[in-house]
């Protein structure tokens, strides 16, 4: 998954990811030896570069303050917009503007930290202009609102950044504001896909819930009785506007719900070129997808027979996938499952974990269910207060049949649930974005691309084997290779249903077929790959990775170093691979 504060997108309104914000009064700074006598002044160009970049963030944490929130900047806690079509429009504009004042400073006049960021924060902006004004899911998409909506309230439970009648004070100013989205989303969406309508009722419903039970119960503290009797009020509020809201999903615009959820080939070449910095023709994009997938299943298919030869590789996955907890203790083995890792990490010169504490498992938070597995979501970084880290687990749906929860928890298999842990925790996700509260720049911090973060996590999931976790055990060798061929999936039928005309029913064939997914796993992969054309991103970047540890072992030679290549790699934050490649390497070479 993508990881929900690393990963998640607000289909067109957020950056390709987020970490933080750059408010330069609260920013750290980096320690400088020299002496402010001995320190060189800033060039011109510098000075105006910071400046924008503080206007620019300052002006979107106002239009996304959910994302404020969860970076540490907590003056707009109270904030949330209705996101007119007015206000949407408004942001598309004050970003044009931004990014024509960023293109006005000459690049050559820049120091070569800020030329970097210049051009991670230009693609950046071109990306979003893109979603806000191109792809514009904030029009073809209902749960596009709930999950502002969502977002927006929990951030405000899940830490303990500030007194508890603080954060209910800000979760009462932002609850006020649901029926005021809601309305907006009845007027801004037109003619979405089923599907999405389809998703949307579902989420809607996981959000009902969240209000009914989850949120009373996290403020359950409050001492407050005033305070009390109004989160009550404008909670039943929310209620009573989101049971409407599902209603007329349900009865108005399910049925005159014909769009389409293909972004079209030029919209997704853009969206590659802005994100990612991959301009890699489409075709060559599939053929590299489907040479890696044959090559992949072929390596399954051997792994399954040193287990079973007797049994096809299908019957064999089953077979080990029949060895997991129940949903009882689903979190707690998962929990547990974080400790071998982190010794094999310290005994091992793999990468330097920057925090001596563990994530904390826990259930995937209601707005994210419909089609997350798992995600990680380590604090912000400008949060001094609450630090703790959350590792994300999707526990089956207890309106589903016996064997739809059967079938979920297979995915959380003994063997997977120490795989799905290297990618999100260690040396995963958790691992890096520890790394990017240390990046060296406020841009890298608040700015980066889901094929570096994924791309990482993927590639550590094979690299940790390569390395001697498991000590060869076949049984983990076989379900990393099978989340390696769910990824390629993912990619394959990005790419098809965005840009080639794949059907949802095609891609849930597909995920089935060749990744060897369970049917109520792979509708899930098929739904997401319809809302998320960038779900290529772990594949994609797992061979950006791949590609550029061989490129500079080849220059380094015998005096390679893993850990050293690792630890530099994460130092950069997660900027588009393309860049860190121009460091490392010293040259403009592909990526691919």
């Amino acid at each position: 998954m993508s990881a929900r504060f690393r990963v998640v997108r607000l289909h067109g309104l957020a950056l390709a990811l987020w970490v933080g914000t750059c408010l330069s009064a609260q920013a750290p700074q980096q320690p400088n030896p020299a002496t402010p006598e001995s320190k060189p002044p800033q060039p011109l160009a510098d000075v105006t570069f910071d400046a924008l970049v503080d206007r620019y963030f300052e002006g979107l944490f106002h239009f996304l303050p959910a994302r404020a929130t969860y970076a540490g900047f907590h003056q707009f806690d109270a904030e949330l917009p209705a996101y007119t079509r007015m206000e949407i429009e408004a942001e598309a504009a004050r970003t044009r503007r931004a990014l024509e004042e960023l293109t006005a400073i000459p690049s050559d006049s820049l120091s070569k930290d800020r030329r970097f960021d210049a051009r991670l924060l230009e693609g950046s902006m071109r990306g979003r202009l893109l979603d806000l004004e191109q792809i514009r899911m904030w029009e073809k998409d209902p749960n596009f609102y709930n999950s502002l909506i969502g977002e927006s309230l929990y951030v405000l439970v899940q830490r303990n950044f500030a007194p508890l009648e603080e954060r209910v004070k800000s979760l009462v100013a932002r609850e006020q504001r649901v029926p005021a989205l809601l309305a907006s989303a009845r007027q801004n969406v037109v003619n979405p896909p089923a599907v999405y309508t389809t998703l949307a009722i579902r989420q809607v419903g996981f959000e009902i819930q969240f209000l009914q039970h989850d949120l009373p119960l996290a403020v359950g503290g409050l001492t407050d009785a005033p305070l009390q009797e109004q989160f009550a009020r404008v909670n039943q509020q929310a209620l009573d506007a989101y049971e409407k809201y599902q209603e007329y999903l349900k009865t108005d615009l399910a049925p005159r719900s014909h769009g389409s959820f293909a972004l079209g080939a030029e919209n997704f070449r853009r969206k590659l070129l802005y994100d990612e910095m991959v301009n890699t023709p489409l075709t060559r994009l599939l053929r590299i997808g489907e040479h890696a997938l044959r090559r992949t299943q072929s390596d399954f298919k051997a792994t399954a027979a040193l287990i079973d030869p007797s049994k096809t590789p299908g019957e064999v996955l089953k077979a080990v996938s029949q060895d997991h907890p129940d949903a009882d203790h689903l979190i707690p083995e998962t929990q547990a499952a974080l400790g071998n890792l982190r010794k094999f990490l310290v005994s091992h010169p793999i990468a330097t974990v920057l925090s001596p504490e563990d994530p904390r498992v826990t259930e995937t938070p209601p707005f994210m269910r419909a089609l997350t597995f798992t995600s990680m979501d380590t604090p912000g970084p400008f949060e001094e207060i609450s630090t703790e880290a959350f590792y994300n687990v999707t526990l089956p749906d207890p309106a589903w049949s016996a064997e739809e929860k059967e079938q979920h928890l297979r995915f959380f298999n003994r063997s997977a649930i120490q795989d799905t842990s290297i990618h999100e925790v260690f040396p995963g996700h958790y691992t890096q974005f520890l790394w990017v509260q240390r990046a060296p720049t406020k841009v890298r911090k608040l700015v980066g691309c889901s094929s570096n973060a994924e791309g990482w996590a993927h590639y550590a999931e094979q690299m940790m084997l390569e390395q001697g976790y498991g000590e060869g055990d076949p049984k983990l060798l076989l379900v990393q290779l099978q989340a390696a061929l769910v990824r390629l999936c993912r990619y394959l039928v990005a790419i098809r249903l965005h840009t080639r005309g794949m059907s949802l029913e095609e891609a849930v064939t597909f995920f089935e077929r060749e990744g060897y997914m369970e049917p109520v796993n792979a509708r899930r992969e098929a739904l997401r790959g319809t809302e998320d054309p960038m779900v290529l991103v772990y594949t994609l970047g797992k061979l950006e990775v791949l590609k550029l540890r061989d490129d500079v072992q080849k220059k380094v030679g015998e005096g390679f170093n893993l850990k050293e290549f690792h630890n530099r790699f994460l130092s950069y934050g997660y900027p588009p691979i393309k860049l860190i490649r121009e460091e490392m390497l010293g040259d403009d070479s592909p990526p691919l």
